[in-house]
């Protein structure tokens, strides 16, 4: 009886493993999803997973769920959810450190507020782009032609936030409304109510007193669309 409850009582004790969650399968599916998450990020990404402790006693799960924290972004250091919807339910996070190499702009020169940027202005480096400031310029489609909110010292990266479109359009300025459709063709004058970059909202006031919005064009022309 003592031999028989022993081999019950290891029977046992092996089915309990079995039905124990494997670590490796865990990161596994963190893996798999790391990979199809961060592939439309800009430049060289690698990423690096925290240790996932395997004296965890969780259940076995026939189907990982693995998704993003409310709010959290696979930018530098963060951190998945691995959950399990089964029968014996249970979540864990993993931690993630994410870093993406590639080009960005800094200041060539020390740059003025107002100033128009040219290839001149800026130079290309490469380096993590998690480790720099949000929203900084990664390519020269960006910051061409683009006038600064502010000065920029010599070497600092560029932000998008300190970048604006040139005004195609000044408030008070004359400016020709023109719209077109199916089989017509209208213009027509008017006065700008706001300054506008080429492709943003402008708003006028026409000869007759009506205010209209369209979209601000080089030259002084805004385009309605009906």
């Amino acid at each position: 009886m003592l031999c028989a409850a022993a081999l019950l009582g290891s029977t046992l004790a092996q089915a309990q493993e079995i039905q124990r969650q494997d670590p490796a399968a865990i990161r596994h599916a963190v893996e798999d999803f790391m990979r199809v998450q961060t592939a439309g990020l800009p430049g060289t990404v690698t990423y690096t997973l925290g240790a996932i402790d395997p004296r965890l006693a969780l259940p076995a799960c026939p189907a990982l769920e693995v998704a993003m924290p409310a709010g959290a972004r696979l930018w530098g250091a963060s951190s998945v959810a691995v959950r399990c919807s089964g029968a014996a339910p249970w979540s864990l996070y993993v931690t993630v450190q994410v870093k993406v190499t590639g080009e960005y702009l800094v200041a060539a020169r020390p740059l003025s507020q107002g100033q128009t940027l040219s290839a001149g202005d800026y130079a290309i480096q490469s380096g993590d782009l998690t480790a720099l400031p949000s929203a900084t310029v990664t390519s020269q489609q960006q910051a061409q032609g683009r006038t600064l909110a502010s000065g920029v010292p010599a070497g600092q990266p560029l932000r998008l936030d300190m970048l604006r479109l040139p005004m195609v359009v000044l408030q008070g300025q004359s400016v020709q409304l023109r719209s077109a459709g199916s089989g017509f063709r209208v213009s027509a004058e008017g006065k700008a109510l706001n300054n506008a970059g080429e492709g943003q909202v402008a708003q006028v006031r026409t000869a007759s007193g009506q205010t209209v919005s369209g979209i601000a064009r080089a030259g002084g022309v805004i385009e309605v669309r009906f």
